[in-house]
């Protein structure tokens, strides 16, 4: 073998050898980085794929990797779960995280036309959504393998209260599998087992038109007009 053979063998092998030092090292960084990213994961933390992407070089890459590896579960587009195990095998993520992370907000109210059946005004339907009341999205969207009804809302109160869920229910009244004249003449029946001045300040802050003129005459006593 002549003298420039050897020389162009000897180049070859040597830019495969450091190719295959890139690749080591590159391979190695990514690794270190995925180690790095298990550590910020919290079991029951929902995370999108940008708090993901702060701690990881290659995020696609990484989120294959953790999916592929149990380490997270894939919600919908760009939230992941990371999942908390107990004796009866994973926890599915809680709605009040995973609506967090949905929204990217705190300011949000969870209920469901469930709850109406806490009243005590003979409504029995069951119903397979939840309400989120917030200031960002509207719409129907499906997290984690269930159903969440986004509503814009511009007031609604930071936790559930009974008169605010009668209030609510009266709102929503019309698109409830329940029968209205019926439910309505319950709730005049049940009126004093509510307390009066917290019902007139949810119709007064939270009720729509309609509502107001229902309660309006049932608590004019108790009632603060609403402000036009």
């Amino acid at each position: 073998m002549n003298k420039p053979k050897i020389k162009n063998a000897l180049l070859h092998d040597f830019s495969i050898n450091i190719l295959a030092i890139i690749a080591l090292l590159w391979h190695y960084k990514l690794m270190k980085k995925l180690h790095e990213i298990k550590k910020h994961l919290r079991p029951g933390q929902v995370y999108r794929r940008e708090d993901l992407a702060t701690w990881s070089n290659a995020v696609d890459r990484h989120l294959k990797q953790l999916q592929e590896e149990g380490k997270l579960t894939k919600l919908s587009g760009g939230l992941y779960y990371c999942p908390k195990k107990t004796a009866f095998g994973a926890a599915p993520a809680e709605d009040r995280k995973l609506v967090q992370a949905f929204l990217r907000d705190h300011r949000f109210l969870l209920t469901s036309p469930n709850a109406y059946n806490s009243l005590g005004l003979g409504t029995t339907q069951l119903y397979n959504e939840t309400v989120v009341y917030n200031h960002k999205r509207h719409g129907r969207f499906e997290l984690g393998g269930r159903i969440f009804d986004f509503r814009v809302k511009p007031h609604f109160p930071q936790q559930l209260t009974t008169e605010f869920l009668l209030v609510d229910m009266v709102n929503n009244l019309a698109g409830l599998a329940e029968d209205t004249d019926a439910v309505l003449n319950r709730v005049q029946d049940k009126l004093p087992l509510f307390n009066a001045a917290a019902l007139a300040r949810a119709v007064r802050d939270y009720g729509t038109l309609r509502t107001r003129k229902f309660f309006l005459p049932l608590l004019s006593d108790a009632m603060v007009p609403h402000a036009a």
